[in-house]
């Protein structure tokens, strides 16, 4: 009796032990992560890794006293092959459609919406499938030359 007691429990600890390895796998949960973007025209992360597939749910703040006319921020996430320098450019004078070219959408992983100082805007999006460096940008007039400017490293 004591045998098969212990049998059991072995058993039992054993399942349980892979169902908490399955709960903890992270697969269901997003990636959280929170970048700032200030008057100094930089983000406060420049560089985020991550893995194919993974899902990130982004939140971007502005931390700024100035009027969104003024100092307004975004995030956008370009696909690779994208011509980064000219996909700001278009998207400069595309004021009415959140500094994000229309003609230029289908080249984009995901993007905020543009907001000013204490506002935050936040995205959920899935990391894409092939390894490599996606540039993600703020689209603001001026602001990607200044450096706004990062790196979503897939690996």
């Amino acid at each position: 009796m004591k045998t098969l007691l212990k049998t059991t429990l072995i058993t039992l600890i054993a399942v349980l032990i892979s169902f908490q390895g399955m709960a903890n796998t992270g697969t269901d949960e997003p990636r959280e992560i929170t970048i700032e973007g200030t008057d100094n025209l930089k983000f406060s992360i420049e560089l985020i890794e991550a893995s194919p597939g993974e899902t990130i749910r982004l939140t971007l703040e502005v931390v700024s006293n100035m009027p969104i006319t003024a100092m307004g921020h975004n995030i956008a996430i370009v696909d690779k092959g994208t011509d980064v320098q000219e996909f700001v450019m278009q998207s400069m004078s595309a004021k009415d459609n959140e500094y994000i070219a229309p003609a230029m959408e289908d080249q984009i992983i995901a993007f905020t919406k543009m907001i000013g100082g204490g506002e935050t805007s936040v995205i959920e999006f899935t990391v894409p499938d092939e390894p490599g460096d996606y540039v993600y940008v703020c689209t603001f007039p001026g602001h990607y030359f200044a450096g706004m400017k990062g790196i979503l490293r897939v690996k």
